[in-house]
């Protein structure tokens, strides 16, 4: 079959098309015509050795595609060949075929084409994760989310005002950007290269004024966000991208305020964790999908043979939500 590999023969790891061996469904499995796949940053580490995939996954890139059931393994009730579906992947979402449990995909609503249900899974059940499953986001709680305009913080914008019914802001790296977080539903959304994240929040809502913070920044913003936190305040981090290392930590602020602080991964959670969470998503957002409200942002879509490009736009910071490959 067709599929991307890396190719570490230069300078840097590269993506370059090439083929690989069909994947073979097991039990209670479909085997996948891919139609479309997502980038996640993950992808990146993953092509530059950093983050290797879990046992037993394919060793191929790509955790999240949609396309339509070619073969099912036994004992699979869900599905019938030809339909179309889309899902969370451990590897191998980057060629023409891949393997997905029946349990793990989802039917592609009318209302969504492939390109669009490609770029939900990992964005959306990361966000419903962190922001559902993880600190239980109520209704009126105030949220802000780093890194708005990324693949996973549309998704959380719209989960927060759409499902959650929550109070967002959201800081982004440019007025683009910024102007899509508005557009998405945000109450409030800052430049963080032009200005001071805190200084603005703490001016139009209050100083220690959020309820709940989703992180994939790291470092740079540890204590900003935990002076705006409230009492009870929630703090989650999805990544570290600007860094692992907090030179100083005051521990007092954590205990005076009760904070919680949680770190969380998907990829490496149990297969039956996954399938649970899929199925959560589905079912309490069944009918956002199916109207066409709850859908990905799309930043450019690749061909499959132009995936380094794709890469090297999410390297440079330059997308405003998510990157699509198609035509495998």
């Amino acid at each position: 079959m067709r599929a991307l590999l890396v190719d570490t023969s230069g300078d840097r790891p590269v993506m370059v098309p090439g083929e690989h061996p069909d994947p073979v469904p097991g039990e209670q499995e479909l085997l996948i015509d891919v139609k479309a796949a997502a980038v996640n940053r993950l992808d990146l580490a993953q092509k530059a050795g950093k983050y290797p995939p879990p046992e037993g996954a394919s060793p191929l890139l790509g955790l999240e595609m949609s396309g339509v059931v070619e073969q099912t393994g036994r004992g699979v009730t869900r599905y019938s060949p030809g339909d179309c579906v889309f899902g969370l992947l451990s590897g191998g979402g980057y060629a023409s075929r891949c393997v997905i449990h029946e349990e793990m995909a989802m039917p592609v609503p009318e209302t969504m084409t492939f390109k669009e249900a490609a770029a939900i899974p990992e964005a959306f059940l990361t966000a419903w994760q962190a922001l559902s499953w993880l600190v239980n986001a109520a209704d009126g709680e105030r949220v802000l989310i780093h890194a708005g305009a990324s693949g996973v913080g549309t998704a959380a914008i719209l989960l927060a005002k759409l499902r959650l019914k929550c109070n967002v802001a959201v800081t982004a790296g440019s007025a683009e950007k910024v102007d899509l977080c508005r557009e998405l539903g945000a109450d409030m959304a800052v430049n963080y290269r032009e200005q001071d994240f805190r200084e603005v929040i703490s001016g139009k809502w209050g100083p220690a004024c959020l309820n709940l913070i989703i992180d994939p920044v790291g470092a740079p913003y540890w204590e900003r966000n935990i002076d705006l936190l409230d009492m009870d305040g929630r703090l989650v981090y999805l990544a570290f991208m600007g860094g692992s290392r907090v030179n100083e930590v005051r521990l007092s602020s954590l205990l005076r305020k009760r904070l919680t602080v949680r770190g969380s991964t998907l990829r490496n959670r149990p297969p039956d964790y996954k399938i649970a969470l899929t199925q959560d998503f589905r079912e309490k957002n069944r009918e956002l999908i199916a109207q066409g409200r709850l859908k990905p942002v799309i930043d450019k879509v690749y061909d499959w043979t132009e995936a380094e490009k794709a890469h090297q736009r999410m390297e440079q910071n330059l997308n405003a939500g998510k990157l699509v490959l198609t035509g495998f």
